[in-house]
C-alpha cells in the first residue's frame, strides 16, 4: 500500500482509541496514520517509530515543501519556522499536522500517506 483514501483514515478522540489504533497498526507492520479530533481542530498524525524506520531526508523535505504549498494562507511570515510553513511538525519519524476541519484533515492525511506508506521513501 502506498496511499490511503481520505475516508479510510481512522479518527480518534480518546487515549483508549489512540492506543487501539497504534497497536493495530504496529501489529500490521504498517506506519501509523490517524487523525486526532482535538479540542481546537484536527491533527493528522503519522508515526514510523515502531518500524525502526524513518523517512529519507529528501522525502521529509519534499513532504514539508508540498504540505506548505497546499496551505491556503501565506506561510512565509517566519521563513525559519517549519511549524508555520506546514502547520505543525513533519519529521523523519513522526509528524503532527494541524487542520481546521475533518474534511481538510482527511484530505491532508491521504496526501501524506503517499510519503509515509511508500517504502522507497524510508531508510
Amino acid at each position: 500500500m502506498t496511499d490511503i483514501e481520505p475516508s479510510n483514515v481512522p479518527v480518534y478522540e480518546t487515549d483508549a482509541e489512540r492506543q487501539m489504533l497504534w497497536e493495530r497498526n504496529a501489529g500490521d507492520g504498517q506506519p501509523v496514520l490517524v487523525i486526532r479530533n482535538a479540542r481546537r481542530g484536527w491533527i493528522v498524525r503519522y508515526d514510523l517509530s515502531h518500524l525502526d524506520a524513518e523517512l529519507r531526508p529528501e522525502a521529509v523535505q519534499c513532504l514539508r515543501d508540498q504540505v506548505g504549498d497546499r496551505r491556503p494562507y501565506p506561510t512565509g511570515t517566519d521563513p525559519i519556522s517549519q511549524a508555520e510553513g506546514v502547520g505543525g511538525e513533519a519529521g523523519p519519524i513522526s509528524g503532527d499536522l494541524h487542520e481546521s476541519s475533518e474534511r481538510a484533515a482527511r484530505e491532508l492525511a491521504a496526501y501524506v500517506s503517499r510519503f509515509v506508506f511508500d517504502r522507497e521513501h524510508w531508510t
